[in-house]
């Protein structure tokens, strides 16, 4: 899944390059490029054809990539609209859980059994997207992607592989660029994903906080992950 309208960008470039690795590992690769797609984000009614296209790759799926630049700290407005269009109710979420009666979410839901990782280029420079920078880290900064739409769904969420100074990498940077984005694809499988905490009675009161005995000293969104 990429969403970037140059297909002269980095950006683009990279989704090639992750692509032919995964095909290279053994992987069958099904790809959805939204802007060649020409992929309509408003959400008018539920379902359509190219709506159950989409959910059935998902449905496929052992990995999914989200790849995109970072716009306005998030993913471009094409690609929100491919996730407000395809994760539907009774799809993705508001899955019910039959012995309970519960709705299925955070680390459960319509999408479990399924790794996500998002490949996010950024003109920022790396330390404004760390863990002091200005801009937040990056796993805060998508945090509504990472931990309130794929862990929400139930996709076990990888870190994400952010490249950072996208307009600057040249025939000296690119070379290093590709290779750390080949080592990352090659051990996927393997790679141990955030450990956020899922929603259970032993980490969640009935308001949907957390209990008090849980990281009694942490606040925000770190509060939320398994400590490590």
């Amino acid at each position: 899944m990429v969403a970037h309208p140059d297909p002269n960008s980095l950006n683009r470039h990279l989704h090639r390059l992750g692509a032919q690795v995964l095909r290279d590992e053994g992987w069958q690769v099904l790809e959805s490029d939204l802007y060649a797609m020409q992929w309509d984000p408003v959400l008018r009614e539920e379902g359509g054809a190219d709506v159950e296209a989409e959910q059935q790759k998902l449905r496929d799926a052992d990995l999914v990539v989200l790849q995109f630049p970072l716009w306005w700290y998030g993913m471009p407005a094409i690609m929100k609209g491919w996730v407000d269009r395809v994760f539907e109710r009774g799809f993705a979420y508001d899955v019910i859980d039959p012995a309970t009666g519960r709705a299925r979410k955070y680390g459960d839901g319509g999408l479990v059994g399924r790794r996500a990782l998002t490949i996010v280029t950024a003109g920022d420079r790396p330390g404004s997207l760390g863990p002091r920078g200005i801009s937040g880290d990056i796993e805060d900064v998508l945090w509504t992607t990472l931990h309130g739409t794929l862990w929400y769904t139930g996709m076990e969420t990888l870190r994400p592989h952010l490249v950072t100074r996208a307009r600057d990498v040249d025939e000296s940077t690119i070379v290093e660029i590709e290779r750390d984005l080949a080592d990352r694809l090659r051990g996927v499988t393997d790679e141990s994903p955030i450990p956020f905490l899922p929603l259970d009675e032993r980490f969640y009161d009935h308001s949907i906080a957390l209990c008090p005995d849980v990281a009694p000293d942490v606040s925000g969104n770190a509060a939320h992950r398994f400590a490590t």
